[in-house]
């Protein structure tokens, strides 16, 4: 990974290379990155666990968010392409013209370092029982690693990794894991006798908790900076469609591969206790236990690389909506106009860049130190992203009506309600078995979100005409532009 890094630096040469590979990724390039972001720990480790205990329908978490990267890469990617920005909150910006909108980057930016902070959590425990290090020794060790790939050469060295933690996945998941698992267990007649019937139902899991991973996980994919900055390294739109189209379709082959391993697993390791040490360690279980010395290995390397990927991805969004976003945004509640790119000295913009990355993956590492469940503070700022953010986003790319005034006051609502929720249930106010884990603050964020939205569209008067006319011809000159990133002083203004 940190021979990738290296080489990656040498095709950083400015903004547009550090943050977004150049704009220039072509389909093989881009479906590889797209497909290792999306599928991190929850995909590979979590996937074989549900597999265990729940059987084939265990796959749904991970169909879900190939379906996620579906609907974004044929609905919503090719105009994102067009758009040539950095971060969601610009183009709320470009979109409704409203400076409240930019609100949303602090949003994008927690979501992202807890995404960071939970993979880099979730390799080191990898670490930890390999080598029996002590858990912060661990952290420390993977963090630096993904810090330094990630800051050396940006989105090119990520991609780069990218394509061998992909292909580390495929090998270790496809052509090792489920065929030895299959074997071990005597194959899918001899599981299907030794099962439950639910095991090989489509609806195992529960219907309610399947609505629920499309409603978090495929609707937080269509927003998430680090799922669009992916989108936004792409050369042309067409291989944001197509790429991200295959990508999806991969990750729910991946999703199905997963459920398929712990179901083996569940005849041919039936001791595992699951309920005192989680379903996460089934993926390890099965390396040690099924599969022969140094293949074993490689699984767990697979596991690790599906992690990383997962953390450089979200590292590196998080400073790219810091610089773009957060810190011109905070600076002008003091009266500061701060310019987050030096297109005469392009060597100077991505050393700014660079020192974003190296302080942000300190964070990161820190944070992972010292909270011990990480998961709590990322369901939160999921929660936040989606009930708040997702009526704004998805609102202003199909409907023309959309306005500033109703896309900032949805966000508020949104937002608001959401936390609101989340206090209550956090505090028993409102009756859960889940707690803070409870799914229905969504629901209520995402209703108040799109009431007020619509609402308030339609009350207030249509986006100014110069507004959409710059958002239009942005999309209209992505076909010409040899060189978009330098917009036009009119257009910007």
């Amino acid at each position: 990974m940190l021979a990738f890094g290296w080489w990656g630096k040498s095709r950083t040469k400015n903004n547009s290379d550090f943050l977004v590979a150049g704009r220039r990724l072509g389909p093989f390039l881009y479906t590889g990155t797209m497909a290792a972001v999306v599928l991190g720990g929850a995909s590979t480790v979590g996937g074989v666990g549900l597999g265990y205990k729940f059987g084939i329908s265990g796959m749904w978490l991970v169909v879900a968010i190939g379906v996620g990267v579906l609907l974004l890469s044929l609905l919503f990617a090719p105009t994102l392409q067009k758009l040539k920005i950095y971060t969601v909150s610009q183009m709320l910006s470009l979109r409704y013209g409203q400076e409240t909108t930019k609100v949303s980057g602090i949003v994008m930016l927690a979501y992202t370092i807890m995404i960071a902070a939970t993979s880099t959590s979730a390799y080191a425990t990898v670490f930890v029982v390999l080598f029996g290090w002590d858990r912060w020794i661990s952290i420390a060790v993977g963090g630096v690693i993904v810090l330094i790939y990630s800051s050396i050469g940006g989105m090119w060295s990520i991609t780069l990794a990218d394509q061998v933690q992909f292909l580390i996945q495929t090998v270790g998941v496809f052509v090792l894991m489920l065929p030895f698992a299959l074997n071990a267990a005597g194959g899918l007649t001899a599981i299907q006798g030794r099962v439950e019937e639910s095991f090989f139902q489509w609806d195992g899991i529960g219907v309610q908790t399947i609505i629920t991973y499309f409603v978090v996980y495929g609707l937080g994919l269509l927003i998430g900076q680090d799922i669009w900055q992916r989108v936004f390294t792409a050369r042309t739109p067409q291989v944001a469609r197509w790429g991200g189209t295959t990508a999806g379709l991969y990750c729910i082959i991946y999703g199905f591969a997963g459920a398929l391993i712990g179901l083996a697993a569940r005849v041919a390791l039936p001791d595992i206790n699951v309920a005192e040490l989680g379903k996460d360690i089934v993926y390890a279980e099965v390396a040690q236990y099924l599969l022969p010395i140094g293949i074993g290995g490689f699984v767990l390397a697979a596991a690790v690389a599906a992690m990383m990927s997962t953390a450089s991805g979200a590292l590196i969004a998080a400073a790219t909506v810091a610089r773009k976003d957060v810190v011109p945004f905070v600076a002008s509640w003091f009266g500061r106009d701060i310019d987050t790119s030096d297109s005469s000295n392009p060597e100077h913009d991505v050393r700014a860049n660079r020192l974003y990355v190296v302080g942000l993956g300190i964070l990161v590492v820190v944070i992972s130190i010292i909270v011990s469940d990480v998961v709590f503070a990322l369901t939160i700022a999921y929660d936040i992203l989606v009930g708040g953010l997702l009526v704004a986003i998805i609102g202003g790319l199909v409907w023309k009506r959309g306005t500033g005034l109703g896309a900032a006051w949805s966000i508020a609502v949104g937002c608001g309600l959401t936390i609101l929720m989340l206090v209550l249930y956090a505090t028993g106010a409102l009756p859960s078995a889940d707690g803070i884990y409870a799914n229905e603050p969504i629901y209520y964020g995402l209703l108040g979100s799109l009431l007020v939205y619509v609402v308030v569209s339609l009350l207030t008067p249509p986006t100014p005409v110069h507004i959409r006319k710059a958002w239009e011809d942005r999309l209209a000159a992505a076909a010409t532009d040899s060189n978009p990133d330098d917009v036009p002083a009119e257009l910007k203004k």
